[in-house]
């Protein structure tokens, strides 16, 4: 009977996902889009500081059970965005995964449309940008990615929201590796400030 009810709430709605996603035509993973959805307000016409939280569902049938997140930041005037988040092929080039510096803050993900998050703006929100920064800075795994159980995208947008609990960062559960602690802890604060 625990089989059948497992099966009927996890596995049949993960095949339902997978199959829906695998008939859907999709463009090649090269040619997928990357632009602005237009979430994130124009810097050009917004002078306060603006922080805010993306995720969207991963390329390809992975997307079926899984997010990419990442977190970016507008300081007071400025005409750009900053974008930082892990980008686990980054490695494959000799670089760091973690992958900083101006970007659209609201674009697609490989044709996946992101969800907002968090949209924190005004008063008290340049300090809370140091210390989005200073987090980014402290982040571990740097030149570490695994999908499972990570270190990975996910992982890393939690680090920073448990080291920023202003910004309640509250991850869904495709999340994957939102629950891999950093130097093997086995417990620790929720990345949203609640218990």
């Amino acid at each position: 009977m625990t089989l059948w009810i497992l099966l009927g709430l996890i596995v049949v709605p993960i095949l339902i996902s997978a199959a829906q996603l695998a008939l859907k035509e999709r463009p090649h993973w090269s040619t997928a889009s990357h632009v602005s959805t237009g979430q994130a307000p124009d810097p050009a016409l917004t002078p306060e500081p603006v922080v805010q939280v993306y995720a969207a569902r991963t390329w390809g049938l992975r997307g079926s059970v899984a997010v990419h997140t990442w977190v970016t930041s507008k300081r007071a005037n400025a005409d750009h965005y900053d974008r930082y988040e892990i980008i686990g092929w980054y490695l494959y080039r000799g670089n760091t995964a973690l992958v900083r510096g101006p970007g659209r803050p609201d674009a697609m993900w490989f044709s996946n449309y992101p969800d907002l998050l968090v949209d924190l703006r005004g008063d008290g929100v340049e300090s809370i940008i140091d210390k989005v920064e200073a987090a980014v800075d402290a982040y571990p795994y740097a030149s570490a990615y695994r999908t499972w159980p990570g270190p990975n995208s996910n992982t890393f947008t939690v680090f920073v929201g448990r080291q920023v609990p202003e910004l309640g960062v509250y991850l869904p559960p495709t999340a994957v590796g939102k629950d891999y602690l950093a130097n093997g802890a086995l417990m620790g604060p929720a990345p949203s400030g609640t218990r």
